[in-house]
């Protein structure tokens, strides 16, 4: 039996809904990670600090009693987000980040950004105050083939955004192509990258052959292999730039399994298995703690975790929860399709 022990990880992209999936999802991703950067994708959107101000309160009325776990709120842009309420949350430390949601690139991401350029008034005090703007990097115009919308974004709008504002820091979350990848590396400190397990784990492939598995089905959509193995030597190779962002995204099940399906994966009960089992198949176990602890922590300007988490190896393959029941509904967890002998064990500190 191996054991691994490392400083607590953080979530620096998780959707954690609001309601009955609210309070079903959130117990999991306290059970193992210290704080996350949370999605305000909800309906309405999070756009205020007022209205991160309350979604917070029922977070943390979510949470099991004698929870540590800290929500780190984000706004979502819109051409209409004032910059003295984006800033005013920030300086209060009410907001951590904003979220930018090109307008129908996702989920609930209807009211985001249409025209890039209305927004760069906000932009311009969040580079000022260095406030971090969290980017979904796809573009939405339909003449551009869905696996092609990431490097499309890098060119049409990360760049010139990079060569205007220099000095804004950027969080490319879920990054799912090399191209992704190489850009993130090319550029200075105010630019990191989330990585999620999923796209750690499955291609194209998971969703599409042998029958559509919804539950497979994530925006930005995964890709080809080639792009699935640049990203896991992204996430092993320990490089500061690139540190955990799980985008679990819990829908219930007959929000996936219909004929317009949600796209989102809901991984939060089993990532931290799944990263140390995809880390022990790279021959990168020890630079795990990198990656899912100590990296984010540094893009975001605070400090990592005291506490520590100890993983297990099982010579036999660990059962994980299959379903989390919300309301009257279930919720699937990510299956990562194969045997995942790792556990997380009780508090090693």
């Amino acid at each position: 039996m191996k054991t691994l022990t490392i400083r607590q990880p953080d979530d620096w992209h998780l959707h954690l809904r609001d309601g009955a999936v609210l309070e079903a999802v959130a117990p999991y991703t306290a059970a193992h990670f210290a704080r996350a950067i949370v999605m305000p994708n909800l309906v309405p959107p999070v756009v205020t600090t007022a209205d991160a101000a309350a979604y917070r309160e029922r977070i943390l009325a979510a949470l099991p009693e004698g929870s540590g776990f800290t929500p780190l709120m984000t706004l979502y842009l819109t051409e209409a987000t004032q910059a003295a309420d984006v800033e005013s949350g920030f300086r209060d430390g009410l907001v951590t980040a904003v979220k930018l949601y090109p307008a129908g690139a996702t989920t609930n991401s209807e009211s985001g950004v249409r025209n890039i350029e209305a927004v760069y008034p906000v932009l311009e005090r969040m580079a000022a105050i260095g406030m971090p703007l969290c980017v979904h990097g796809e573009v939405t115009d339909p003449a551009v083939d869905i696996f092609d919308r990431e490097a499309v974004f890098i060119e049409r709008v990360l760049t010139p955004l990079r060569r205007r504002l220099p000095e804004l820091r950027i969080a490319m979350e879920h990054v799912t192509t090399k191209d992704g990848v190489a850009f993130v590396r090319a550029q200075d400190d105010n630019v990191g990258a989330t990585i999620t397990t999923h796209h750690l784990i499955i291609n194209r492939n998971a969703i599409l052959a042998g029958g559509i598995r919804p539950h497979y089905y994530c925006l930005p959509v995964a890709k080809r292999e080639t792009h699935r193995l640049a990203l896991r030597e992204a996430a092993t190779s320990g490089e500061g730039q690139f540190f955990l962002g799980t985008d679990s995204a819990p829908h219930v099940d007959p929000l996936k399994e219909s004929a317009c399906g949600c796209a989102g994966v809901f991984n939060a009960p089993n990532t931290m298995a799944c990263l140390a089992q995809v880390f022990e198949e790279e021959g990168a176990l020890e630079k795990l703690e990198a990656f899912a602890s100590l990296n984010g922590p540094a893009f975001y300007r605070l400090p990592p975790n005291e506490r520590r988490i100890r993983l297990t190896r099982h010579s036999e393959p660990i059962e994980t929860v299959r379903k989390v029941t919300a309301g009257a509904e279930t919720i699937t967890v990510f299956d990562p399709m194969s045997p995942i002998h790792w556990k997380v064990e009780d508090d090693a500190s």
